[in-house]
């Protein structure tokens, strides 16, 4: 048994700005159609969901680099950040798989300035 850890932090004003410079080409690039559909959601504080998500596939991408042969055989839209019943984040891959991942947790947090987000992963 084997963990994996991946941690990242965005300034939360990168991408608000990336966002209000590129639109909907930067949305449709690094979030899924369920994503965009969640921050927007949030109306007041939909740049923090935003930044959250983004740290959250990039910790992510650190966390399960070493299962790849090419960092370029994942892309953003293979990890999708979604909340369980319980409000909690949580990954679903698709188009790639990991049957060597036993269990994958994530924890994303926000300020007024940062977002931050950490993800471990059990793999055999």
């Amino acid at each position: 048994m084997k963990i994996l850890c991946g941690t990242d932090i965005i300034e939360v004003s990168r991408i608000k700005q990336s966002i209000e410079r590129s639109g909907d080409n930067f949305l449709n690039i690094i979030y899924t159609p369920k994503e965009i559909e969640y921050c927007e959601s949030k109306k007041m504080s939909k740049y923090y969901h935003y930044a959250g998500r983004f740290a959250a596939k990039e910790a992510i991408f650190k966390a399960i680099s070493s299962l790849l042969e090419n960092k370029y055989d994942i892309s953003w839209h293979n990890a999708e950040i979604i909340n369980d019943e319980d409000g909690n984040p949580k990954v679903e891959f698709s188009g790639i798989k990991f049957p060597q991942i036993k269990s994958f947790d994530i924890s994303i947090s926000h300020c007024k300035e940062y977002a931050v987000a950490t993800v471990v992963a059990i793999v055999e």
